[in-house]
């Protein structure tokens, strides 16, 4: 059996190091740091609809309020 050169030893410890960044990125089929991010994402942008909305209901709410206001003072 022949031994390894030194060459081939750090190609090794190379490609073991990048297996396990690898691994540590993509998860190794149940979750990984791109798949937290996504549901990061999803929830930010759950909530951005939710401000959205919000505001428009309240521009609404006070849309009311200034045709409720402006009636009540041309009386």
């Amino acid at each position: 059996m022949r031994m390894m050169s030194e060459f081939e030893a750090q190609v090794l410890s190379d490609l073991s190091v990048l297996k396990t960044q690898m691994n540590g990125l993509m998860g190794d089929g149940n979750g990984g740091r791109i798949a937290e991010l996504e549901r990061r994402m999803e929830r930010h942008e759950q909530n951005w609809r939710r401000a959205k909305g919000f505001l428009a209901a309240a521009s609404v709410v006070f849309a009311v309020l200034e045709v409720a206001v402006d009636a009540w003072f041309r009386k």
